[in-house]
């Protein structure tokens, strides 16, 4: 048995159907998009006619387009400098409750298990310009209802923050656990030391969680990059495609409007935007996150 676990051709066996895999449902649909990408096919007709970087052109002059990046950009930003920060401090929060601990952590996580077809339901009663509960609040301090799906100022807050509510739980679970992970010892040593909870969460329990604080990061930015269902469901894109987003953006091409190639093209530059920003994430912080950590 040992000898035949030490044979090259076992390792080839069993890495070959995960092999296959990853080239049918990665590779080959990468380069699938960037052929389609040089095309106008409508994604129907067997006639394939192909413009060169026309659809690039089109997509990078187009305002539009650009409306969806600035939009995925809000969602990375909320997500890294608001949601990130409120996921550690409730995790920390939650990490020193005597009683109950199992019964937040599941209320915490249970949004996060919710079809997001739900929450959008859900969340648009509670944005309802009439009888919503954020306007009935409003409505206590004389304050006039905002319409805040179908105004411009307010629709892509109301999604971020729906968006938010809906993930920042799970996350809230993987924090938990490396917090929960950390050895006793060390924070009844600084307490004994005299340390305040304020110093033992500063000093000792973030730099030990800063390798899953990146990993949370490094989630929300991939998350942020692919968010479409939320929007589709909430406000379809609107109003006056102020909440429209790349993911969005494409799919209103490549399958409402027929036009598979330039969708595609969409798609292309979907991967290029968010593999560059997950490179400059790992040079900018995850070098600095090593440092801390040692």
């Amino acid at each position: 048995m040992n000898k035949a676990l030490r044979s090259p051709l076992v390792f080839i066996l069993f890495v070959i159907p995960a092999l296959v895999l990853f080239l049918m449902f990665f590779i080959y649909p990468i380069f699938s998009s960037l052929y389609y990408s040089l095309t106008s096919w409508n994604g129907v007709s067997e006639t394939v006619k192909y413009t060169g970087f026309d659809n690039y052109t089109k997509a990078l002059g187009d305002e539009r387009f650009w409306v969806s990046v600035k939009n995925n950009g809000c969602f990375i930003l909320f997500s890294v400098f608001i949601q990130v920060p409120l996921i550690v401090f409730f995790s920390l929060l939650i990490a020193n409750v005597k009683k109950l601990k199992g019964l937040y952590k599941t209320a915490v996580f249970m949004p996060s298990i919710m079809s997001t077809a739900v929450i959008g339901i859900l969340w648009g009663f509670i944005y309802e310009p009439n009888i919503g509960l954020f306007n009935n609040i409003l409505g206590l301090f004389g304050i006039e209802p905002v319409y805040w799906l179908s105004d411009e100022r307010f629709a892509m807050l109301s999604i971020l923050i729906t968006n938010a509510w809906q993930w920042t739980g799970f996350y809230i679970v993987m924090v938990l656990a490396a917090i929960l992970a950390i050895p006793r010892e060390l924070e009844e040593a600084a307490a004994i030391d005299g340390a305040t909870g304020f110093q033992r969460a500063t000093r000792i329990t973030l730099p030990l969680i800063v390798p899953i604080i990146s990993v949370v990061i490094m989630l929300s930015i991939a998350g942020a990059m692919k968010a479409a269902d939320i929007v589709i469901v909430m406000t379809k894109g609107g109003p006056a495609g102020s909440t429209e987003v790349m993911a969005t953006y494409m799919i209103k091409y490549a399958i409402t409007n027929f036009k598979y190639g330039y969708g595609n093209t969409i798609a292309v530059l979907i991967f290029v935007f968010t593999l560059v920003v997950t490179v400059l994430y790992q040079l900018l912080f995850a070098r600095r996150s090593e440092r801390i950590e040692y």
